[in-house]
């Protein structure tokens, strides 16, 4: 895909320690995790190729924050973070075939007052797929059609066997493999898996003891911020429609930056879809048909406007952002749904019904992705530039991918 996957390249590589004996504070350590997981991958539409068991190979190289002094290392009780490489067979190698996946995660501890042995990973970045749709030698795998894709994982662990130089784990979670609008047919890849793995510490893990020196409770800080970015982004309009154009985008966001890691905030976002301009001013079908007034003002309708809410974690140079937003106004979207929704019956092309699903979709936006900014979020720099990748869709379903240049200009704390 033209626009998506670059993302940090920073490797973590090494081991975890729980504690230190005496007062001393605790050290950070590389650890590395290979991981076997066994699952199944769901059907992504009607007479899937029949898929066995799913299994698949990760390698995830990571860092523990023990003793990283930032503030979002404090706030969010010191996460490990790092970079997951893995390798999957979905179980029908000659029709669903294979992923490489390259995905950066932060894992978080779950009831770490009660209990170390819990941990959340949560995981977002892109997959290489081997095989895909094709309408003469693969018509019946709907779920992926591009060779790169949008990759997310999330899985819970639990340390069931835990020991000095390594930690056995017993898994659970889900992946998701998709391209993002970017062609079509894209039903997506959803896996539910189970796995073992063993995270390998370069060093012993030394029994953790209670420090008589305990950090002071920092303060709690807030800070105003407004924000603006432009992006240019890529889709198809529907399977007959089925090249990729260009959606070209610009918010501005206000709001609040909380303890230097919590971003919260609301703003305004215009889009311009060149899918929606070209089907206008080339008198398509359903516009002659249906719409007709469209073509008085063609900029105007081939464009969305709406509000959203915005949240954001930051760590350290990388922001990792979710936005819910509400439309406005997506005139085109009528014909978007008829075309993208419709089905073929005996060559004839049936477009779909404008149901209530179509409102939910019409009505609400949301938006995922990770940002790099160019000066660290903990400095609480007043000027900061950031460059990131985004999936923007209709409520849950892919709409476009996104790559966008921002500025945040921060008040004083």
């Amino acid at each position: 895909m033209k626009y998506t996957y670059f993302y940090l390249f920073t490797l973590f590589i090494g081991v975890q320690i729980n504690g230190q004996i005496s007062d001393q504070q605790n050290k950070d350590f590389f650890f590395i995790t290979p991981e076997i997981l066994v699952g199944k991958t769901m059907e992504a539409n009607t007479f899937f190729p029949k898929t066995n068991l799913q299994n698949g190979f990760f390698l995830n190289l990571g860092k523990t924050n023990n003793s990283n002094e930032n503030e979002w290392a404090y706030r969010l009780r010191n996460p490990k973070t790092g970079i997951s490489l893995g390798i999957t067979d979905f179980g029908n190698i000659d029709k669903v075939g294979v992923a490489y996946t390259v995905m950066p995660f932060v894992e978080f501890g779950l009831f770490k007052k009660k209990s170390q042995l819990f941990n959340l990973h949560i995981a977002f970045g892109a997959s290489y797929l081997d095989t895909q749709f094709d309408p003469d030698t693969n018509p019946f795998n709907k779920a992926i059609t591009t060779k790169v894709n949008w990759s997310y994982r999330s899985f819970l662990y639990y340390d069931f066997m835990r020991r000095n130089k390594i930690n056995w784990r017993l898994g659970v979670g889900y992946i998701h493999h998709s391209n993002g609008h970017t062609r079509l047919p894209n039903q997506g890849l959803n896996s539910f898996l189970l796995s073992i793995s063993g995270m390998i510490n370069t060093k012993p893990i030394a029994p953790k003891t209670k420090s008589f020196l305990q950090e002071p409770e920092r303060k709690r800080t807030s800070q105003m911020y407004f924000s603006v970015r432009g992006g240019i982004g890529q889709n198809v309009l529907s399977e007959v429609f089925n090249e990729k154009k260009e959606v070209y985008s610009g918010a501005f966001a206000i709001g609040k930056i909380i303890n230097k890691t919590f971003k919260y905030g609301g703003g305004f976002y215009y889009r311009f879809y060149e899918h929606y301009y070209d089907y206008i001013k080339n008198d398509g079908e359903l516009v002659v048909e249906q719409f007709p007034f469209f073509k008085d003002n063609p900029v105007r309708y081939a464009s969305n406007y709406g509000f959203f809410g915005t949240a954001e974690l930051f760590l350290g140079h990388v922001g990792m952002e979710f936005e819910i937003g509400l439309n406005i106004s997506k005139p085109f979207y009528k014909i978007d749904w008829q075309l993208s929704q419709g089905k073929t019956y005996n060559e004839v092309y049936v477009p779909a019904e404008l149901d209530w699903y179509y409102e939910i979709k019409r009505t609400i936006s949301s938006r995922m992705g990770l940002k790099f900014y160019l000066i660290n979020t903990n400095k609480t720099p007043k000027n900061n530039l950031f460059i990131s990748a985004h999936i923007n869709a209709n409520l849950g379903q892919a709409d476009f991918s996104e790559l966008s240049l921002g500025y945040v200009h921060r008040l004083d704390i």
